[in-house]
C-alpha cells in the first residue's frame, strides 16, 4: 500500500472552487504556524508589494534566500509559506525575504515575473553580493524562480550563487507524461485546476513562452540548481526534464527525487523526507554561497 494512500484518499476528493474561495482555502490551511518556531520577522513595503524579513536566531548577515511561494500563480501568499520559509532560513543560516508577488488571473504574466525580478534587484540595490544571494521557490514558485534567472541572465544582470526548486511547475503546457503516469498517486494537484491556473497565468500569450514555461528556455549560464520533487507528483516530469536539460547546458545540477513523496512534500515538518530535504538545503546553499 502506499505510504501516503490515506492523505491521497483525503484529497482525491475536490469539489469546483473559485479563485476566491482557494485563496481562502489555502489561507485557512497553511497560514497558521506551528508552536515552537523560533524567529523574527518584518513586514514591509517593496516596490508596492507586501514583503517580509524572516529570520531564525542562527541567521547570518548578508546570506539571503528570495522566496517565491507556490499557489499555481493564483494563490498563496507569504502567509501561508512563512513555516517553511522559517525552516529555510534555520537550515541556510540566512535571511529569508518573501514578496507577494501579484497573482492571476488579475495580474496574469508578466506580473509576477517582474515583481520577482524586481525583488532581486532591490536586495543587490542593498549592497548585498550576488555570491551569498539565491533564489527559491515551491510549485509555481520554483518555475518563477527558474524564470526570474532566465530573465536576469539575458539582461545581464548578476546571477545568485544558486537556486532551490521544490517540485517547480516549469512547463504550464502540460505536456509531461507523468501528468497522466502519476495521476491515481498524487494527493495535492489536480490537473484541471492546473489547466484553469496556466491559462490564468498566460494570458493571451504561448504557454510555451519560455518565461511562462521554463522547460522551453535555454540553461546555459545559469548558477547551480537544487531541484527536489516526489515520485508521486503529476508534476515529476517537470523537474526531470529540467535536471536533464540543464545538465546538458553545462550546469551544475543537484537532483532528487523522493521515493513515494507528493508536491511540495516539505511544507509537513512531521515527515522524516522533511528532515532530509531540508538538511540538503542547508548543505547546498552553504556550499554555493557559503
Amino acid at each position: 500500500m502506499h505510504r501516503f494512500s490515506q492523505l491521497i484518499r483525503e484529497n482525491q476528493s475536490r469539489t469546483p472552487l473559485t479563485v476566491a474561495e482557494r485563496r481562502q482555502q489555502m489561507e485557512h490551511r497553511q497560514a497558521r504556524l506551528r508552536p515552537g518556531n523560533e524567529y523574527r520577522e518584518h513586514n514591509f513595503n517593496l516596490g508596492g508589494r507586501a514583503a517580509r524579513w524572516i529570520e531564525t536566531p542562527n541567521a547570518r548577515d548578508g546570506h539571503v534566500v528570495l522566496y517565491l511561494h507556490g499557489g499555481a500563480y493564483i494563490m498563496g501568499s507569504i502567509d501561508t509559506h512563512r513555516e517553511l520559509m522559517i525552516r529555510v532560513s534555520q537550515t541556510c543560516a540566512a535571511r529569508v525575504l518573501a514578496i507577494d508577488y501579484r497573482l492571476a488571473p488579475e495580474h496574469p504574466f508578466p506580473a509576477a515575473l517582474e515583481d520577482a525580478q524586481a525583488a532581486y534587484r532591490w536586495l543587490l540595490a542593498q549592497d548585498l553580493p550576488a555570491s551569498r544571494l539565491m533564489l527559491a521557490g515551491d510549485s509555481a514558485g520554483g518555475g518563477l524562480a527558474l524564470a526570474t534567472l532566465l530573465a536576469l541572465r539575458d539582461a545581464g544582470t548578476a546571477l545568485p550563487a544558486g537556486a532551490i526548486l521544490l517540485s517547480p511547475w516549469t512547463d504550464l503546457s502540460l505536456s509531461g507524461t507523468s501528468i497522466t503516469s502519476r495521476a491515481a498517486v498524487e494527493p495535492m494537484l489536480a490537473l484541471d485546476v492546473l489547466r484553469d491556473s496556466a491559462a490564468g497565468y498566460r494570458g493571451g500569450n504561448d504557454a510555451r513562452h519560455p518565461l511562462i514555461s521554463p522547460h522551453f528556455g535555454e540553461f546555459h549560464g545559469l548558477p547551480p540548481l537544487l531541484i527536489q520533487v516526489g515520485d508521486a507528483e503529476i508534476l515529476l516530469d517537470d523537474s526531470r526534464r529540467l535536471a536533464s536539460a540543464a545538465k546538458s547546458a553545462g550546469v551544475a545540477v543537484e537532483f532528487d527525487i523522493w521515493p513515494e513523496a507528493f508536491h511540495v512534500f516539505q511544507m509537513f515538518p512531521q515527515l522524516p523526507e522533511t528532515t532530509s530535504a531540508l538538511s540538503a538545503i542547508g548543505r547546498f546553499f552553504k556550499h554555493h554561497a557559503g
